[in-house]
Formats: structure tokens, C-alpha cells, sequence
């Protein structure tokens, strides 16, 4: 007589009753949140994103919003930041340009982002993560990969049951809520984290990783967007099934670089570890127009008052950057981005301002457009930024007002102190 087929670990994630029979509700509440899974003792690693996060804390705030669809955005010219899951079933998503999402969804209620809510939010939900691990690697202000190997002594629970306990506590104490992806390495924790929103609990283990991988598009792939996934298709390829099927030399003679990623992601090969604080890749900021703007001398105050956005950024995240980028949108939606390397680093704002100027005045040749952007990448440790310049003798004197009125704004107010460039000639933006 053969031995009986092992049962398949599994709890409820409402009452967190351990689940002995193959059963669709819990037997213990009746709840049908159950998660079951060969591994699900085994694996470590997870991906946390809080769900809808702007729209889901603007509905905890205010619960009349609790059945209406809500879309976080700015204005008719704006663009859509994220809308809650009943928005979404109307055809409105993130970065949809504004009007399109209200035909799709005339009824919804649009309400401006308040980015100062969120992060507060957004810190509450990474303190209760840090609780469970020192080691929390931030994506964004609402999701983060989390490694709880080696947690189980400490909160007497293997890491699987520590997440379920998590995700209860956020709806409990912060009233939103989040979704988990479980996995071995970060990009199927990742994955697993959207399988099942809101509130979901997704499980992607070893065994399972190939075949769970190969039917899925190419664009499942980090990196892959719809710019390469058309390269890929005019090749023939489409999911990542084939990609699993050809030679990795191949893939990196083809694709380069790119072609060496997709090899291994296909396989479901991640090897890159969770990090304390991994920094951030580049600083930036950008606006809408409500009208869209042509004129060289009405950008240019604009520009000036994004340089000194990502100025106070990079002095109060103790960072410089190495190179600054230049982004506009057109009014027919067509972006462009142009960048220039600095001979050194900067934190200051007069020169992020003074190289996107150059920038720009290559760019104002009558197009009109919609949005501007600023910012900076190749970010490093401040000690070597702005050094001395010999060339341009008023450098110093700029600096030094820089720091004075960086001083009166950290005293009065960001708006206490403005140059001449931002003193007039505003137009509506957002």
C-alpha cells in the first residue's frame, strides 16, 4: 500500500488557523482567504505594495469615498497618479493623461495628490516593516523587498505567517491595505505581489518558476517595456517560453546586455540580495502646464524653480549628481530628454539651472509644450561636489547667496525667498 500523498502547507489568513484538509474555506472561520503551497515554509523573500495607495488612503480619510471610484491626479491637463480598483474597471490607470481617464470614467471624483499625507503614511507603513526585518529595501514611499531569513525564532512564526500577521496589522492600525509576494529571489516576489491585488497573497516557489513563467509576456520582464517588446516581437518573440528555449550568447549577441537579463529572468535566475536603503538612482522633478507653452522666457522661471526642487533634495538627502537631464513633453504627448555631464558634482541649484537653460534653448524652437522636468543621475557622495571654480569668478558669490537663502528657507519657509527668475511671470502649472 503506498503511503498517503503529504498535505500542502497552509493557513488562513484571516484567523491564521493552519489548514490540514484541502478544503476552499478555513474550518476554523470559514473565511476563503486561504494560502497553500509546497514551499510555503521554505521561502523568504518578499515583495510588499501597498494597494492603490494614494486613492486607498484618500478613501480611508474619508469614508463617503468608501464606493465611488477616485482618481488621484491634477487637473484636466494632468495625468491620472493611481486610481482606486473600482476606477480601474472603468479602464483608468496610472499615468493615463487626465481627460482620458474622466471619459473613461466620467463619474469618478478627482482629487490632487497631497504628497505630504502620503509619505506620512508611507513611513508609518515602513516602520511596522522594519519590525519584522532590519533588512527592508524601499522601491517607493509604498513598497518595499523585504529578506526574513533567520526571523523565525524571533517572532516565533515561520516568515510566511509573519506576513499575513503584517498585512492584518496595516489594515488594523493604519486602515489600508497591501499585498504580498513570496518567493526566493526579488523578481518573482515582485510578480507574486500583483497576482492577486488588493489584499493578495501570492506564493512563486523553485519548483514551479519555469512553468509558472513561460506563458506570460515578454513585458513581465523588468526592463522590458513596449519600446523592446516590439523589438522582441519583429524578432518573433513574445513570451517568455521562447526566451526560456534559446542560448543566453545568443540572447546577449542579439539584445547585448539586455539580451544576458532576459536569459536568466526567464529561468527565473535572480540572484541580487536585499538591501538596507539601496540609494536612489537619480533626482528629479517635473509640472504640468495647464496651457501648453512655447516661449523660451516663460519656461525659463519654471525651470529655475524645479532646479531649486531638486536642489533642496539633494542637500537634505546628503547627495550630488553627476549629470542633469532635461525632460519635455510635447502637446501631442512625444517626450523628449537631453543630458549633460558635469566636469564636477552639484547640490546647487544655479548650476542644475544654468546647464538645463543650455539645454532648453536648444529645445524652444516654437514646439509647445505640455510638461518639463528636471533633475539629476550619476549620484554620489556630496564631499566632492562644487569645488572652487576658476573659470566663472561669480560661481562662489552664487553659492554663497544659494546658502543664505537656503538658510532664511529652512528658518521662514520655502516660499520666504525667491531669486528673479521665480519672482514673476507664474503661470498655472501643477
Amino acid at each position: 500500500m503506498s503511503p498517503a500523498p503529504a498535505k500542502t502547507p497552509g493557513f488562513c489568513r484571516d484567523c491564521l488557523a493552519e489548514q490540514k484538509d484541502e478544503t476552499r474555506r478555513c474550518a476554523a472561520c470559514g473565511s476563503p482567504r486561504l494560502v497553500r503551497h509546497k514551499e510555503l515554509y521554505q521561502l523568504t523573500l518578499a515583495h510588499i505594495d501597498c494597494d492603490a495607495f494614494y486613492a486607498t488612503v484618500e478613501k480611508r480619510d474619508n469614508p463617503e469615498l468608501a464606493d465611488k471610484p477616485v482618481i488621484i491626479g491634477g487637473g484636466k491637463r494632468g495625468v491620472v497618479s493611481t486610481a482606486c480598483y473600482i476606477a480601474r474597471i472603468h479602464g483608468v490607470r496610472s499615468a493615463m493623461p487626465m481627460f482620458k481617464a474622466l471619459e473613461a470614467c466620467p463619474q469618478a471624483v478627482v482629487i490632487p495628490p497631497n504628497m505630504e499625507k502620503y509619505v506620512k503614511v508611507g513611513r508609518e507603513v515602513r516602520a511596522l516593516m522594519q519590525e519584522l526585518t532590519p533588512l527592508v529595501q524601499p522601491l517607493s514611499i509604498d513598497e518595499a523587498f523585504l529578506e526574513l531569513d533567520g526571523t523565525e525564532r524571533l517572532h516565533q512564526d515561520p516568515p510566511a505567517r509573519t506576513l499575513a500577521k503584517f498585512a492584518r496589522r496595516v489594515e488594523r492600525e493604519l486602515g489600508i491595505s497591501v499585498s504580498v509576494g513570496l518567493s526566493y529571489c526579488k523578481f518573482l516576489a515582485k510578480v507574486a505581489s500583483d497576482l492577486q491585488k488588493p489584499r493578495g497573497f501570492s506564493v512563486i516557489g523553485r519548483e514551479e518558476a519555469i512553468e509558472f513563467l513561460a506563458p506570460r509576456p515578454v513585458t513581465t520582464i523588468w526592463g522590458v517595456g513596449k519600446a523592446f517588446a516590439a523589438t522582441l516581437e519583429a524578432d518573433g518573440i513574445r513570451t517568455i517560453g521562447q526566451l526560456q528555449t534559446m542560448d543566453e550568447g545568443d540572447l546577449m549577441r542579439r539584445y547585448g546586455s539586455m539580451g544576458q537579463r532576459l536569459a536568466r529572468l526567464s529561468r527565473g535566475i535572480d540572484d541580487r540580495d536585499v538591501h538596507l536603503n539601496e540609494a536612489a538612482k537619480s533626482v528629479s522633478s517635473e509640472t504640468t502646464f495647464f496651457d501648453d507653452i512655447s516661449r523660451y522666457d516663460e519656461l525659463v522661471p519654471i525651470l529655475r524653480s524645479l532646479s531649486e526642487k531638486v536642489s533642496w533634495r539633494l542637500k537634505k538627502d546628503g547627495v550630488a549628481g553627476n549629470t542633469v537631464v532635461l525632460k519635455m513633453k510635447t502637446a501631442d504627448f512625444k517626450s523628449r530628454t537631453r543630458n549633460r555631464k558635469l566636469e564636477d558634482p552639484t547640490q546647487l541649484a544655479d548650476k542644475i539651472f544654468r546647464t538645463g537653460i543650455e539645454l532648453l534653448r536648444r529645445e524652444t524652437d516654437g514646439t509647445k509644450f505640455r510638461l518639463i522636468g528636471i533633475g539629476v543621475t550619476d549620484l554620489c557622495d556630496p564631499a566632492r561636489a562644487d569645488p572652487p571654480d576658476l573659470v566663472d569668478i561669480n560661481s562662489g558669490r552664487r553659492a554663497a547667496a544659494e546658502a543664505a537663502m537656503d538658510k532664511l528657507r529652512d528658518k521662514f519657509g520655502k516660499g520666504t525667498v525667491e531669486t528673479g527668475y521665480t519672482f514673476s511671470g507664474k503661470r498655472d502649472q501643477h
